[in-house]
């Protein structure tokens, strides 16, 4: 069932992105501009409002910049796929703006004294970073890992429901939304890990080469 939603949600998003990257690449903007044009609105979003406590208006920023994920990665495929630093851009970008938003939050919750919610924050971003290490290894082993119920989106806009619900005087919902994204991020190591381990058992042979 959480596939299902996911599957249609991202349809239901796609038809809003397309239009856009169409009109993006016919006025000449390029998919990596996007790339880093997203990245700068997330850090001004973490690091010049969450950090700060003015939640709400970096969970906004956040989120709409966070989008550009699904952006710039449909305008690749329009002009032709992905290049290879395009890939590399992405990655590295992504890693960039989940370090700028968890390192944000857990800032602001520990000038709050909320150190359950600290500990959430750091927790998310490790998770979140080897979410993403497993995919990358996987893929550079020539497998592929693309399973998972909490991947970055999904990831930046639970992080970003919480963070909105508490800058509306919601105090728990922040807390809750990081613990939740703990348990999904480490959830989703394991399906990734365990996905990547029935590929390798069915390349292997019995005596154990390839």
């Amino acid at each position: 069932m959480a596939k299902i939603f996911q599957v249609s949600a991202r349809a239901g998003m796609a038809r809003v992105v397309e239009p856009v990257a169409r009109g993006l690449l016919r006025a000449g903007v390029t998919p990596n501009a996007v790339t880093v044009a997203g990245t700068l609105g997330v850090l001004v979003g973490a690091l010049g409002f969450g950090a700060r406590g003015h939640l709400v208006a970096g969970a906004l920023i956040v989120t709409v910049f966070a989008l550009t994920d699904l952006l710039d990665g449909t305008m690749a495929r329009m002009s032709g796929g992905s290049t290879k630093f395009g890939a590399f851009l992405d990655s590295s970008m992504d890693r960039v703006a989940d370090s700028a938003v968890f390192g944000a939050v857990a800032y602001w919750l520990a000038t709050e004294h909320q150190y359950s919610g600290v500990a959430a924050a750091l927790l998310c971003l490790a998770a979140g970073a080897l979410v993403s290490y497993v995919k990358a290894r996987a893929e550079g082993l020539g497998m592929t890992c693309n399973v998972g119920i909490a991947e970055r989106t999904e990831r930046l806009l639970i992080v970003g429901v919480g963070g909105l619900l508490t800058g509306l005087n919601l105090d728990p919902a922040l807390e809750i939304a990081l613990w939740l994204l703990a348990a999904v991020s480490i959830f989703t190591v394991g399906q990734r890990m365990l996905h990547v381990y029935r590929q390798a058992q069915r390349i292997h042979t019995p005596d154990g080469n390839r």
